[in-house]
């Protein structure tokens, strides 16, 4: 993921220097993301948080109130960063719908796949917070968002037609996600029964 690549760089400057309020948020949320990476999800505290980026508690406090709000903010950065470079990808070079779609298929079907990376550690230190549930929804309009912006050059419906459509997708595609963490199907299928709704969604708006 390009873009943390090069947050990272905020991360590592010297504690000594002096950062905008901005800055300071993004650098703390850098480490908190370098902790649940390098260390683990529950190691991830306020405290801890000062510690490795070499400010004061209260520092870390000014911007994070609670570790569950420090929490919530690293869940919906990572969310907008992974959203972000994906949409970044697509709209870097023309790419026919097929393509599209299997990409748009495989990006998101990959992302339910994989437990090992930092969004999926964060969701789950979020697990049973009320906070969560809100942010879960936010979460899914931007990714609604983010299937207009990848399937508008290939839809030939109105724009509200197509966020209605997107809308019924990103909820198919969140059956087919929960299908495969239970163990109902492979990720393999799950991309490929995406792909087909994706695709059919696509030929009807032609028809």
């Amino acid at each position: 993921m390009n873009t943390m690549n090069e947050h990272n760089a905020l991360a590592a400057r010297s504690p000594a220097q002096r950062l905008s309020k901005a800055e300071r948020r993004q650098q703390l949320l850098d480490t908190a993301l370098l902790i649940v990476r390098q260390e683990n999800a529950d190691r991830l505290t306020l405290g801890h948080l000062a510690v490795r980026a070499g400010v004061s508690k209260p520092v870390v406090y000014d911007h994070f109130a609670t570790r569950s709000a420090l929490l919530i903010q690293l869940y919906r950065w990572i969310d907008m960063e992974r959203i972000r470079t994906f949409t970044d990808a697509m709209s870097a070079a023309p790419r026919s719908q097929q393509e599209t779609v299997e990409m748009l298929a495989s990006a998101y079907i990959h992302c339910a796949a994989d437990k090992t990376d930092e969004f999926h550690a964060v969701g789950a230190a979020l697990a049973g917070s009320e906070e969560k549930a809100v942010v879960f929804q936010e979460l899914l309009d931007n990714c609604v968002a983010m299937f207009v912006s990848v399937l508008t050059p290939h839809a030939n419906m109105t724009s509200q037609s197509l966020r209605q459509c997107c809308i019924g997708l990103v909820g198919a595609g969140e059956a087919l996600s929960v299908a495969l963490t239970r163990g109902q199907l492979e990720e393999k299928a799950a991309v490929t029964a995406f792909a087909l709704l994706i695709k059919g969604l696509m030929e009807a708006s032609e028809s």
